[in-house]
């Protein structure tokens, strides 16, 4: 995808990704205080356990804001752009504490979702600003590694303060938690407005994928990735109560669940830059994702420790996919494809609607453990494309070929 006549040179800059990685870590914290609850929110709203309609909403939205983020990245600069959307997720966040109307509050965790998810990608690309090809597997995976730390600290403290103070005490958490990382941004990230390539449509920019092999083949890889998180992420925690756990229970099933984003996605990166390439390590985490995740179908063990056990592995492929799919994409691009790196995080967003369509559908005829089957088919489509990618060459193999 880059163009090897460009000058451009990438260098990383060390002191602005330690700061970039505080700012994930406290990113991932305060999504994870929402992330798995969000769905008995919407439950609650709706009265009803299919709450796939929602999510649909949201990212229909979120998918047509994203493919056009180009635009408003270039008009107001990379920093420009992530103080906005942080500054709208905190006015979001007073409304869901101080607006108790059920209709309201859905309306504006849909909004909520939409607008996190933009200010995600947008620090994505402020990363990749500050980042190198050579390094990007080491970059993304401590990158991701405290995301991860974040998130895993996340789901203990949400569900205890859910079960405590409510959705408000946890919409007030969430708000310090932005507030707090607006300042730290404001400080850091002062002109942090680096050049892009712009100039391409939505439609150049989708046939510029299309026609590009391997960056269609990861894109796919991608979408089987971001469908497993949507559907375990708004379907775990319902299928969870409704056999009886309580929230503090599930709450430390996902802690040790979510162990694997923060112990194995910074060596794997390390390893996929040295070692072996992504190829390889892609097709076995998704074939540990698919397989765990069909076993899920079969379980019946009331003991919350064994839930914990087989979650944990499925986000061992997870964690495996996650880094070595960011770790290849972004040595195909730089920090001035902007536009690339929007439509190629409209992944989420489109996953997010094949799967919540799909499920919505099943859920009309069967009982919700058939969303496990479900999840697990979509990861093994990703198996194929996987096979077909040009695995990026390791440090160790560029040695030897020289």
């Amino acid at each position: 995808m880059k163009n090897k006549k460009s000058k451009h040179v990438e260098h990383a800059d060390e002191k602005k990704l330690k700061l970039l990685g505080f700012i994930s870590f406290l990113f991932g914290f305060s999504e994870a205080l929402l992330l798995y609850v969000t769905s008995d929110y919407f439950s609650q709203m709706l009265k009803s356990r299919n709450v796939s309609s929602f999510y649909f909403i949201a990212y229909v939205v979120a998918l047509i804001g994203l493919l056009n983020m180009h635009k408003l990245v270039k008009l107001m600069g990379k920093s420009g752009a992530f103080f906005l959307f942080f500054l709208l997720q905190i006015y979001l966040l007073f409304g869901l504490v101080f607006l108790k109307q059920p209709i309201v509050g859905a309306i504006l965790m849909m909004l909520y979702i939409v607008i996190n998810y933009f200010s995600w990608t947008v620090l994505d690309v402020i990363i990749e600003e500050y980042s190198e090809d050579k390094k990007s597997g080491r970059i993304r995976g401590f990158h991701l590694m405290v995301l991860s730390a974040g998130i895993m600290v996340g789901p203990f403290l949400s569900t205890e303060l859910l079960a405590r103070f409510g959705f408000e005490g946890l919409f007030i958490a969430t708000l310090v938690l932005n507030c707090l990382m607006l300042v730290v941004a404001l400080v850091g990230l002062r002109g942090v407005n680096g050049k892009f390539r712009g100039k391409l449509t939505v439609q150049d920019i989708g046939m510029k994928i299309l026609t590009n092999k391997n960056v269609l083949n990861i894109y796919i890889v991608s979408l089987a990735l971001e469908a497993f998180f949507a559907l375990m992420i708004v379907y775990t925690p319902l299928y969870l109560l409704g056999l009886g756990f309580s929230w503090q229970q599930i709450g430390i099933a996902f802690t040790i669940m979510l162990i694997p984003f923060v112990a194995l996605e910074y060596p794997i990166g390390i390893l996929a830059d040295k070692k072996f390439g992504e190829k390889e390590m892609i097709i076995g985490g998704l074939l540990i994702m698919s397989i765990a995740t069909f076993a899920i179908f079969f379980m019946t063990s009331k003991s919350i420790f064994a839930w914990a056990a087989i979650l944990l592995v499925t986000r061992i492929g997870a964690a495996s996919v996650e880094i070595l799919r960011d770790s290849y994409f972004y040595k195909k691009i730089d920090g001035r494809d902007v536009d690339l790196i929007s439509f190629f995080r409209t992944t989420r967003a489109v996953a997010y609607l094949l799967a919540t369509g799909l499920s919505a559908m099943l859920l009309v005829i069967a009982p919700m453990k058939y969303i496990f089957i479900l999840v697990a088919g979509m990861v093994l489509v990703g198996v194929y494309p996987a096979f077909r990618l040009e695995d990026n060459k390791s440090e160790e193999e560029l040695r030897l070929e020289e």
